[in-house]
C-alpha cells in the first residue's frame, strides 16, 4: 500500500470515527426529532425537534402526522388560531438527576399547559415525556425519528 492510500485510509478510518461518536452522543440526548402520538387512540400525531440553548431545552412541532387540526383553535393568547407547525409546546427543560425537569408542555388539542419532565428510555430510542397539573400527570412516549 502506498503511503497516499494509507494516509486515505486513515482519513476515512477517523471520519468514520466521528461520525460513530456523533451518533453515540446524540444517544444520551433528548435533541433531535421525535414523533408524537395522540394519547387517546395512540396514532402517530406529530414530529416535534428538541433543540438546546443555554442549557435549556425547547421543543417545536416541524411535521404534521395525521389530518387532524393544523392550528391551535384551543390555545389562549398569542397562540391562538396558529399554525401547529412552528410552534414551540415544550420550553424551559433544564437537567434535573436522569432527567431534565422544570419546564412546561402544552397540549394544542385542549390548549392547555402543564409543569413538564422528560427521561430518555431504551438506550436513547424513547423519551417519555410527562406533563403534570396539581396531583395528576400524564406520561407518554415519543420515539426518535432517524
Amino acid at each position: 500500500m502506498t503511503l497516499g492510500r494509507l494516509m486515505n485510509f486513515i482519513g476515512a478510518a477517523v471520519l468514520a470515527s466521528a461520525f460513530a461518536s456523533a451518533a453515540l452522543a446524540d444517544a444520551s440526548s433528548p435533541v433531535g426529532k421525535w414523533r408524537t402520538f395522540d394519547p387517546d387512540t395512540g396514532a402517530p400525531k406529530t414530529v416535534v425537534e428538541i433543540t438546546e440553548a443555554g442549557g435549556s431545552l425547547t421543543g417545536t412541532i416541524v411535521e404534521l402526522l395525521d389530518n387532524g387540526e393544523t392550528t391551535c383553535a384551543k390555545c389562549d393568547g398569542a397562540r391562538k388560531n396558529q399554525p401547529l407547525v412552528g410552534m414551540v409546546i415544550l420550553w424551559d427543560l433544564t437537567p434535573k438527576g436522569s432527567g431534565w425537569a422544570g419546564g412546561t408542555i402544552l397540549r394544542p388539542a385542549n390548549g392547555k399547559t402543564a409543569n413538564a419532565s422528560i427521561e430518555l428510555t431504551d438506550g436513547g430510542s424513547k423519551l417519555d415525556v410527562t406533563g403534570s397539573r396539581g396531583i395528576g400527570s400524564r406520561t407518554q412516549t415519543w420515539e426518535r425519528v432517524e
